[in-house]
C-alpha cells in the first residue's frame, strides 16, 4: 500500500485530491493537512509520498520541502501548482522536489503518477515542463545540452527512460539490467551532465531532443 500525504491551503483540494487517490488500488491518503500542519503530519504518518501545494499563506511549500528533506527518511515529495510562477517550481525541483503536478490533471492519471514516484521516478506534467525547459538545469546559456554528447549509448537509453518517468528497476527491466547496473549508470549520467538529481536530467533530456527522437540516440 502506498501512504501518501496531501498538503494543501484550500479543503476542497485536500478533499478532492484524497477522494480520487482512494478509488485507487493499492494507494491511501493517510493524512491531509495545511502548510503550517505538513511537517508533525508528515513525522506522525511516515508516507511514501507527499503531494506538496508549492504557494500556501501559512507556511509556503517551499518552507515544507527543507523541512521534509531534512528528515532522516524523508518521503517523496511532488509539488502542486497551478503553474502561475516558474521560478517557484524551479526553486522546488533544485531542493529535491521529486517532479510537479497541475492541480488540473485528469483524475484518472493521479493514481499512475503516484505509484511513479513511490517507485522512485519522476514525474513532469508535460504542459507545465515546456515553460521550464530553457530554465533548467541552468540558464539559458548554459552549455549543459552539450554535455548529453560526454554520454555513452547505454547511458543515453537509461536517461531516456528515466525521463519518461521510470523507477531503476523498471529500467532494467526495459534493458534487461540488474538495478545495481542500473543505478550506477544514472550515478554517472548525474555526474556527466553535472545536475544535482533525476527531475533536472529528465528536462537536460528534453531540452536535448532525446524524447522527441523515442531512443537514446543524438541525431
Amino acid at each position: 500500500m502506498i501512504r501518501v500525504v496531501v498538503v494543501d491551503d484550500e479543503a476542497l483540494v485536500r478533499s478532492g485530491f484524497e477522494l480520487i487517490l482512494n478509488t485507487h488500488e493499492g494507494i491511501e491518503v493517510v493524512a491531509t493537512a495545511t502548510g503550517g500542519q505538513a511537517l508533525d503530519t508528515v513525522l506522525r504518518e511516515r508516507p511514501d509520498v507527499v503531494l506538496l501545494d508549492i504557494r500556501m499563506p501559512d507556511t509556503d511549500g517551499l518552507t515544507v520541502l527543507r523541512g521534509i528533506r531534512a528528515m532522516p527518511r524523508p518521503p517523496v515529495v511532488a509539488m502542486l501548482t497551478t503553474f502561475d510562477s516558474d521560478e517557484y517550481i524551479v526553486t522546488a525541483l533544485r531542493g529535491g522536489a521529486a517532479g510537479f503536478l497541475l492541480k488540473d490533471t485528469e483524475p484518472e492519471q493521479l493514481g499512475p503518477l503516484v505509484r511513479t514516484l513511490a517507485a522512485g521516478g519522476v514525474v513532469l506534467s508535460p504542459k507545465a515542463s515546456r515553460s521550464l525547459l530553457h530554465r533548467l538545469p541552468g540558464e539559458p546559456d548554459d552549455p549543459a545540452v552539450r554535455r548529453v554528447d560526454l554520454l555513452t549509448c547505454r547511458e543515453r537509453e537509461v536517461l531516456v527512460r528515466l525521463a519518461e518517468g521510470l523507477s531503476n528497476a523498471d529500467i532494467g527491466a526495459r534493458l534487461h539490467l540488474s538495478a545495481g547496473t542500473v543505478k550506477d549508470h544514472v550515478s554517472a549520467i548525474l555526474t556527466k551532465l553535472r545536475v544535482a538529481g533525476r527531475v533536472q536530467a529528465a528536462l537536460l533530456a528534453q531540452r536535448a531532443g532525446l524524447l522527441r527522437e523515442g531512443s537514446g540516440e543524438r541525431p
